[in-house]
């Protein structure tokens, strides 16, 4: 009899963990916020007439047999308020290269000269003022004729909570850039009307969610808006290093912890799928690349604006080159 009590026991207290888990999971893809764009070619500016998208190709994130590259184009908002339609201020293709077992982070200069559909030249970043997630996508497939069909949007505040959902992230802060880093942590902490957290020394310090929004923000030391790139990626890597830590058992539970703070076309099971496929393929390094190259770029100001022209041809190689066989483009002296 006693043992009875004892398996009865367990079995209440399991079904109450398993409910509690699934509750959890329902609540948190409840709250993702998922916005459909078009899944057509033309839509998208994919053309696979070109001899630039090669055999494997982007595919929807569903599990298969053979080995694959997926692109994923990672945006990166400037705005401020819920109603304010911002820019991208941080715009990423995000590479998961099963053929080669990297993840690969390319960032795009924001103020790349290109021609965007319907506006005609402009900064690569007004494409998402002007025609949101879809029409940025547009913009990298026609200009670098590259095959993503899916986006993550994080804004500032979204980039902090993932930030500290995964534990902070671990940068060495020099001494230069503590005043910038601040000065952006002023800012958010008035828009939030809450206390501000400063950086008070350099070093090598765990960043909250807070502290690395301002880090990534700074463009005024070093050189400009080049740096603030690499310290975009730099974070990127970091959370992508954390998630690849933790392990597949616990990937899950990550996802659906970061989950409400971006904004995705992917579906809400594909998320979690695509992310098992990359512990299942066994991808375990990182790299990054920051395009143009330099040696292939000018700054050019046209009516009073300045933009970065840069050698369209050359760079689509490069990218290319750095995406699908894995050759780093080497810098033009």
């Amino acid at each position: 009899m006693k043992t009875k009590k004892i398996i009865l026991f367990t079995a209440i207290i399991l079904s109450i963990i398993l409910v509690g888990v699934f509750a959890y999971g329902y609540i948190a893809f409840s709250k993702v916020n998922i916005k459909k764009i078009s899944k057509n070619d033309s839509d998208l500016g994919i053309n696979k007439n070109t001899n630039y998208i090669p055999d494997v190709i982007n595919t929807p994130p569903v599990k298969e047999d053979n080995d694959r590259v997926i692109n994923i184009a990672l945006m990166g908002g400037d705005k401020r308020s819920k109603n304010d339609t911002g820019r991208a201020d941080a715009i990423i293709i995000l590479t998961i290269d099963e053929v080669h077992k990297k993840i690969k982070i390319s960032s795009i200069m924001r103020d790349a000269y290109v021609s965007v559909y319907g506006y005609g030249n402009t900064k690569i970043n007004h494409s998402y003022a002007y025609g949101g997630p879809q029409l940025l996508i547009k913009t990298l497939n026609q200009t670098f004729n590259l095959d993503i069909r899916d986006y993550v949007y994080v804004d500032f505040f979204g980039l902090e909570k993932l930030v500290d959902a995964l534990g902070g992230v671990d940068i060495n802060v020099k001494k230069n850039e503590i005043p910038w880093i601040n000065t952006c942590i002023r800012e958010t902490s008035m828009i939030k009307k809450r206390k501000p957290h400063y950086i008070k020394k350099s070093g090598m310090q765990n960043l909250t969610g807070e502290q690395a929004l301002g880090y990534v923000r700074i463009r005024y030391v070093g050189n400009g808006d080049f740096d603030r790139t690499e310290r975009q990626r730099e974070v990127l890597s970091i959370l992508f290093n954390k998630i690849k830590d933790a392990g597949p058992l616990k990937y899950s539970y990550i996802a659906l912890k970061m989950l409400p703070f971006v904004e995705t076309s992917f579906d809400k099971t594909d998320i979690i799928n695509l992310g098992l496929e990359i512990f299942s393929k066994g991808i375990s390094s990182i790299e990054q690349q920051r395009f143009p190259v330099d040696g292939y770029w000018q700054g050019k100001t046209i009516n009073k604006i300045w933009y970065l022209a840069f050698d369209t041809e050359t760079t689509k190689d490069q990218i290319h080159d750095f995406i699908y066989d894995d050759v780093v483009p080497v810098k033009k002296q």
